[in-house]
């Protein structure tokens, strides 16, 4: 489509709201050809492999990018866990298997345990590559499906209350998120989170800088009634290195059926998953959840990802 000037995707920032629009317009088109079984697309990337190369497990975005993948008719190369089962295992560089991946696809989604490994890799890449999380850093294309999903729920994002709840320092989604609610006007952020898990300053900083406001909180039962939607996440295990940090932040926030109850009617619930203890699933069908519905908008950002880069 004219007007989709990236090469790679690898954070956040590289969208502004141009960019942002011709995505979502792309994945209205990708989810209406596949409601109305016409495939318009379904042949448009025939020609293309799609290197699926991720170091730390995946279910949504791995399958999602696959699935969109040969919706549109490519093929795929792929392993289940490239840290263990790649030259990686070996002590292959991340450079020099970018450099191998590219005489064999024709895109690249990646998934890494280091933050910044996918600009490292895009700097060294002749074809598209596509962050598909890089450890505590971004999830971009996380990012945009949430917005996504936002806009499709709720019908703008300007002027949007939004509760971040839990892990917000190791959490990759909120970051990225946070970086593309700054291209919008009037959003207000609430920040919740244990002691340990608060917001890094340099997301506080970049929101300051683009003049969106944000704060604190230390309890979430506040702030429900007042926000559009409570974007919750997992406390990350795996991220912590003193164990007692990780048992003093987990199950801090649980969004139970009593507390979903005092939100507004038309608010929503998303959460990136996989999901802990921090939405029961009595919560599932109260028609505020609506992070099923969000997994889903994943494959249809994803097709139009893909289109956009090699159709």
């Amino acid at each position: 489509m004219d007007g989709f000037t990236l090469k790679h995707v690898y954070e956040a920032q590289q969208f502004d709201k141009e960019l942002l629009d011709i995505v979502f317009q792309t994945a209205d088109e990708m989810k209406a050809d596949l409601a109305s079984g016409d495939r318009r697309f379904s042949q448009s990337l025939q020609n293309s492999i799609m290197a699926s190369l991720f170091y730390e497990p995946s279910t949504r975005t791995r399958f999602s990018f696959e699935s969109a993948m040969t919706r549109l008719g490519g093929k795929i190369i792929t392993t289940e866990n490239a840290r263990e089962f790649s030259s990686a295992a070996k002590g292959e560089s991340l450079y020099d298997s970018t450099r191998i991946m590219n005489g064999y696809a024709d895109v690249i989604v990646m998934r890494h345990h280091e933050a910044g490994s996918a600009k490292k890799a895009a700097d060294v890449s002749n074809i598209p590559v596509i962050n598909a999380g890089d450890g505590a850093g971004q999830h971009p294309t996380q990012a945009l499906l949430d917005m996504y999903t936002i806009l499709d729920c709720l019908g703008k994002i300007d002027g949007l209350n939004i509760a971040m709840v839990g892990d917000l320092k190791y959490g990759r989604t909120v970051r990225s998120l946070a970086y593309l609610l700054a291209k919008y006007t009037d959003v207000k952020i609430h920040f919740i989170s244990p002691p340990v898990c608060r917001m890094d300053d340099d997301i506080k900083e970049y929101l300051e800088r683009n003049r969106v406001a944000w704060q604190e909180e230390e309890s979430v039962d506040a702030i429900l009634p007042k926000v559009d939607c409570v974007y919750m996440t997992r406390v990350q295990k795996e991220r912590f290195n003193d164990p007692s940090d990780y048992e003093n932040a987990a199950g801090r926030f649980i969004l139970t059926p009593e507390k979903v109850s005092v939100m507004k009617a038309g608010a929503i619930i998303m959460h990136p998953l996989p999901r802990v203890d921090e939405i029961p699933p009595e919560v599932d069908d109260d028609p505020r959840a609506r992070y099923f519905e969000q997994a889903q908008n994943g494959l249809y950002i994803r097709m139009a990802l893909l289109y956009l880069l090699l159709g």
